[in-house]
């Protein structure tokens, strides 16, 4: 799969997960299991889209700030899904995952 296919990836997983959670608040997440489930697949899949593309192009992977973070996060959730902090999760939502999905959108 080519870098342009991961970085669509990426950003269509991060578009959804802002998409799912808009107008929501902390407690409407954790209240609602199926949100949380389809949140945490969205980082997955950004996760794993992003690890790509820093395998395919160490100088466009370079300009997306929070990659590392966004590929260790999905690391450790596919690997320790029982670890998975929800009030993390929000946090991430809330806060560098529209700059992510910004930059992203610009490359």
């Amino acid at each position: 799969m080519s870098c342009a296919n991961n970085l669509w990836d990426a950003k269509e997983a991060a578009a959804r997960a802002l998409r799912f959670t808009a107008g929501k608040t902390l407690d409407d997440y954790l209240g609602d299991e199926l949100l949380r489930a389809a949140v945490e697949r969205q980082f997955l899949i950004l996760g794993e889209a992003l690890g790509r593309v820093r395998q395919l192009d160490a100088g466009i992977a370079a300009r997306i700030g929070e990659l590392n973070q966004a590929v260790a996060l999905r690391n450790q959730w596919a690997h320790g899904y029982a670890d998975i902090d929800d009030v993390i999760v929000w946090g991430v939502v809330a806060g560098p995952l529209q700059q992510m999905l910004d930059e992203i959108e610009s490359l």
